[in-house]
């Protein structure tokens, strides 16, 4: 399996980091995405890129979160390491509602900017989304062309919405909401094609149960395709197959989403 979106450079994981590693790849995780937030967490996500070269690998992007007043000098550091690096993806990157809406417009202006950088280098861009789905779709529909192509990580909206980014070539990050009653994010996920989904913890946010309100790690990414799995009426072995390949063409041979259901109709 593949864990596309893990912040384990975080500091919550300073005591025992390679333990909870060590826990990771027992469990089948043989990948780790870890996406950027701002110039203070490039430090430590290099340093496990360094470490691992084989198992954990960078994104580079500004969170929302992180966009203010000054956002523009942010995404210069960004741009910067983009040009001297290899990274998976650009991102975390998106628009965020739910914290603070002040810098809503910069939020936006670094959304268009770096869905640029994607485009130019040729990478999937990796989409934070929280209270803004209408707005991020809209800001989508306005940059969509064939070279845009990424993944909304946590995804926790409608089958609709979904559709509507698959029809952008985006697939969508499926996290441990998918195992909360509330929301009933499982019966969602039910009516999305499994060429669509990528799994995540978000670690070390969003723990899925039965570990939900403790630090999440990226070792129970099973129990989130498990439950991908029983929402789907497959086996857990299908899921892990299907979200890996999927994973892989994304982040590694950087294919569009729509390439990955041509195929999957062609062969069917």
């Amino acid at each position: 399996m593949i864990d596309t979106h893990a912040h384990i450079y975080s500091k919550q994981f300073d005591g025992d980091r390679t333990a909870m590693l060590e826990r990771t790849f027992a469990a089948g995780v043989e990948k780790i995405l870890m996406p950027n937030v701002d110039s203070e967490s490039i430090e430590g996500m290099m340093a496990l890129a360094a470490q691992y070269p084989d198992q954990c690998f960078p994104m580079m992007g500004l969170h929302p979160c992180s966009v203010n007043a000054d956002f523009e000098k942010e995404l210069q550091i960004a741009e910067d390491w983009l040009k001297k690096y290899p990274f998976v993806a650009v991102g975390e990157m998106g628009l965020d509602l739910y914290w603070d809406k002040t810098y809503f417009e910069q939020q936006k202006e670094a959304f268009r900017i770096q869905a640029e950088w994607a485009k130019a280098y040729r990478l999937p861009l990796v989409i934070h989304c929280r209270e803004a789905m209408k707005e991020t779709l809209a800001l989508l529909e306005s940059l969509a062309d064939e070279r845009l192509f990424g993944v909304l990580h946590c995804f926790t909206g409608t089958a609709e919405d979904a559709a509507k980014l698959y029809a952008m070539n985006f697939r969508v990050g499926i996290g441990g909401v998918v195992t909360y009653k509330k929301g009933d994010l499982a019966s969602v996920v039910a009516q999305i094609p499994l060429e669509q989904i990528v799994l995540e913890t978000d670690s070390p946010y969003l723990a899925p149960l039965p570990h939900r309100g403790k630090r999440n790690e990226t070792s129970y990414l099973p129990l989130i395709a498990e439950k991908i799995a029983e929402a789907k009426g497959l086996n857990t072995e299908k899921i892990a197959a299907a979200t890996t390949k999927n994973a892989l063409l994304l982040f590694f041979e950087r294919q569009p989403a729509m390439a990955a259901q041509s195929s999957v109709e062609i062969s069917g």
